[in-house]
């Protein structure tokens, strides 16, 4: 991978795709190991730099840093100098002048992430920009359905939920599409861009519409403070009209898979029947995330120059 930045899917071309979640493979049996850990980034400083609050991917690329033997400095606003009003780029490049090699950045704005990466020598990798972007999100889930799907090509994906205001959604859109899935986003018409259908997808507003023939039912979380925005009329009617039900899923073949990016609301996404059963793939989603972040943060490493080691070290194929 020659990009010295990882910021979202859109830019990305297929083989590029690939190449990561190839390599994640790979990760993914080192993480089913009794010893866990390769020195593929032995010596490199990476920063988790979260502006927002985040639980799942702070401690994912924390442990995939680790896994690679990378030292690891976590880094959250409450309590920093950002509270006394120091700007994201004087504070990443103070964390850059501590000899950090890359930035995992997380932030509220939109385009954040791009942003950084014209102002540092650092590697970005970005965790989540506002409403814009979520790819290394996208990525394990491109990674999930083909693990369990054998292909990405002409798969039937349903997306439901808050696709207006989720860098899930468009992470995952760009990405399905460009590896030719079809996808169909469904939703209350409030919760769906205008443009949407600009991206290459599909629009329903019925659920059973949505959901026929899907290999895989990707939900996204209702993010509740958009019922007080007057999107919705209330998150039982949500859950009444769009959320998932044990009868949706006993119509739908039988390697349909179940996902979700979490947190989840039970009860208002799907009932807990679903969440529970079977076809959920959702902790899995959690595991594969790992190995997703891994891949990354070695790609981008090794195709930065000056980098001998790294290199003999994937001509030698010690990382899998």
């Amino acid at each position: 991978m020659k990009r010295r930045h990882l910021l979202g899917l859109r830019e990305l071309e297929p083989l590029e795709i690939l190449e990561i979640l190839d390599s994640a493979r790979s990760f993914r049996e080192v993480l089913d190991r009794p010893i866990k850990k390769v020195p593929a980034l032995r010596g490199i400083t990476i920063c988790n730099a979260f502006f927002e609050p985040s639980t799942r991917t702070r401690v994912s690329f924390e442990l995939a840093a680790k896994r690679l033997s990378a030292d690891v400095l976590n880094f959250a606003t409450t309590g920093s100098s950002v509270s006394k009003g120091e700007t994201l780029i004087d504070t990443v490049r103070n964390i850059e002048a501590m000899k950090v090699e890359m930035v995992v950045l997380r932030h509220g704005s939109s385009g954040a992430a791009q942003f950084l990466s014209t102002h540092v020598k650092a590697n970005v990798v970005n965790a989540g920009d506002g409403q814009h972007e979520h790819p290394t999100q996208a990525l394990l889930d491109l990674y999930t359905m083909r693990e369990h799907l054998s292909r990405l090509q002409g798969i039937r994906v349903a997306i439901i939920g808050d696709v207006a205001h989720s860098r899930v959604a468009r992470s995952n859109i760009w990405g399905l599409t460009k590896m030719g899935a079809k996808v169909v986003v469904c939703a209350p018409q409030t919760l769906l861009p205008p443009d949407i259908q600009s991206l290459g997808v599909k629009t329903s507003y019925r659920l059973e519409e949505a959901l026929d023939g899907a290999q895989v039912v990707y939900l996204l979380r209702l993010q509740r403070e958009r019922q007080d925005g007057g999107y919705l009329p209330s998150l039982r009617e949500y859950a009444r009209t769009f959320g998932l039900k044990v009868e949706h899923l006993e119509q739908l073949p039988p390697e349909t898979l179940l996902m979700h990016p979490g947190p989840m609301n039970r009860g208002v996404e799907a009932e807990n029947a679903v969440v529970d059963g079977h076809r959920s793939v959702i902790l899995e989603q959690v595991t594969n995330g790992v190995a997703i972040r891994m891949a990354v943060l070695f790609l981008l490493w090794a195709g930065r120059e000056g980098t001998p080691a790294v290199r003999e070290m994937l001509r030698e194929g010690s990382v899998g």
